[in-house]
């Protein structure tokens, strides 16, 4: 089975998938939204962001300043066109899967 047009390697992993599908749900999004979402350490959620946005799929914002300092993450228009297109590329992936064992149990 090849893979389908669109799957994208960057955004397959679990973690980063999970990220992709909560920025694609919201237009921004707070870090200690996503960090306490996702059940990770500030330092592996950055880690995630950071790999996003030097891609270009992603755009970090910080606001305020002191204690009142927040960050916030968005997709950006390449960032939700990729995630789309990997989602598409998955629902084919599953659609070829369901076919291929529904011709499997007519032999």
């Amino acid at each position: 089975m090849t893979t389908p047009p669109g799957f994208d390697e960057l955004i397959h992993p679990p973690t980063r998938l999970s990220l992709m599908a909560l920025l694609a749900a919201t237009e921004w999004a707070e870090f200690s939204f996503l960090k306490e979402s996702l059940q990770l350490t500030d330092s592996a959620l950055s880690k995630q962001v950071s790999t996003l946005a030097d891609a270009g799929y992603a755009e970090v914002r910080k606001e305020g300043a002191g204690r009142r300092r927040r960050t916030l993450v968005t997709l950006t228009p390449r960032g939700r066109t990729a995630f789309d297109s990997h989602v598409e590329a998955l629902r084919q992936l599953v659609s070829r899967a369901t076919s291929a064992s529904g011709r499997a149990g007519d032999e």
